[in-house]
C-alpha cells in the first residue's frame, strides 16, 4: 500500500507570552498560549481547529507558518522541517504555504488597486513580467467568482464578501499546497459565508490544497473539515474525524461547544448519530446560498 506523508506535521508546538523571571521579579507572569500541540494534515484535506476566543487557535495558525516564532516544537511542512529554517528559505517556502486572514479590509492595502494586490505575491516569488502577472491575476479573479471590472477598483469600493474573494485569489496566485484559513468568513453574512465555503471546497477539489481552517463556528467547520481538533486554553482536548467528533464527542467541553450551535428548535441543539448533520445551514439559509 502506498503511503503519503502529511502536508503538515506538528509536534510539541509551544508558545509562551509574558515576563521572564529577574532578580527583582521572582515570580514571572507567563501564559502558555499554545501548550504542546500535535497536529497532522493530510494532502488535499482540511483540519478544522475549533475553540472559544482565546483558546490559542490563531496563534497555532501563525506558528505553523512561522509568522511568529515558537518557543518549542517541530514543524514539518511539505516534507521540510521549517522549525530552524532561515528567513530567506522561509520567504521562498511561503509561495507554497500561505494564509487567508479574517478581515480582508485590513489584510489588503487600501491604496492598491485589486489587480495589483492579487498580483503582488508574483513579484516576490516569481520572475514573471508585468504582462504575465496581469494575465494570471485576471484568471484568478475570474476563478474566485469576481468580474474582471473589479480589477480596477480599490478595496473601499467593494463589499466584504467580494474582498474575501480577493484575499483568496491573492493566496492562490502562487499555486500553494497549504493554506491557513484564519476565521476567513467570520465577518460575512450567512449566505456569503456559504458561498465562500463552497469556493474553498471547490478549489481544494481542483488543486489538492490542504487547509488548516480556524473557526469558533462549528456549523461552518462541519461544512468543510475532514478532521476536527478541539482546543482550549492552549491545549488540544481531542482530535478525530469530523463525523466522529460531531456524532460522539469525547469531552464535556466539545459537547458544550456543539450544544451552543444555534438551531430553529431544541432538536438542532442535540448531537448524536442521528442529528449531527443539523449543524449545516438550515433550509432557509441554503436557499439563499449560491453554489460557486
Amino acid at each position: 500500500m502506498t503511503t503519503t506523508n502529511p502536508t503538515l506535521s506538528v509536534r510539541g508546538l509551544t508558545k509562551v507570552y509574558g515576563r521572564r523571571a529577574t532578580l527583582l521579579r521572582r515570580h514571572p507572569h507567563q501564559l502558555k498560549a499554545v501548550d504542546g500541540v500535535d497536529l497532522d494534515i493530510a494532502p488535499g484535506k482540511t483540519l478544522g481547529l475549533v475553540g472559544e476566543s482565546g483558546a490559542g487557535k490563531s496563534t497555532v495558525g501563525r506558528l505553523v507558518l512561522r509568522l511568529i516564532e515558537p518557543d518549542a516544537g517541530t514543524i514539518n511542512l511539505l516534507d521540510t522541517d521549517i522549525s530552524t529554517m532561515s528567513r530567506g528559505d522561509l520567504r521562498r517556502m511561503r509561495s507554497h504555504a500561505t494564509m487567508i486572514f479574517q478581515d480582508p479590509y485590513t489584510s489588503l492595502d487600501p491604496r492598491m488597486l485589486i489587480k495589483d494586490s492579487v498580483a503582488e505575491p508574483l513579484i516576490v516569488h516569481t520572475d514573471d513580467n508585468r504582462a504575465t502577472r496581469h494575465k494570471k491575476a485576471l484568471e484568478m479573479v475570474r476563478r474566485v467568482g469576481l468580474d474582471t471590472a473589479h480589477m480596477e477598483r480599490f478595496p473601499y469600493e467593494m463589499s466584504g464578501g467580494q474582498l474575501q474573494r480577493v484575499a483568496i485569489a491573492r493566496a492562490l496566485i502562487t499555486d500553494p499546497s497549504f493554506i491557513v484559513c484564519d476565521e476567513p468568513v467570520a465577518a460575512l453574512d450567512v449566505s456569503t459565508q456559504a458561498q465562500v465555503i463552497n469556493l474553498l471546497n471547490d478549489l481544494q477539489a481542483e488543486r489538492g490544497i490542504s487547509y488548516l481552517f480556524i473557526s469558533h463556528d462549528l456549523r461552518l467547520v462541519r461544512l468543510i473539515a475532514d478532521e476536527v481538533a478541539v482546543m482550549r486554553a492552549g491545549k488540544l482536548l481531542e482530535t478525530g474525524s469530523a463525523e466522529r467528533v460531531f456524532a460522539a464527542p469525547e469531552t464535556d467541553y466539545t459537547r458544550e461547544l456543539l450544544a451552543a450551535i444555534p438551531g430553529r428548535s431544541p432538536r438542532h441543539r442535540r448531537f448524536n448519530g442521528e442529528t449531527a448533520a443539523s449543524v449545516e445551514l438550515d433550509e432557509a439559509e441554503r436557499e439563499e446560498a449560491v453554489v460557486v
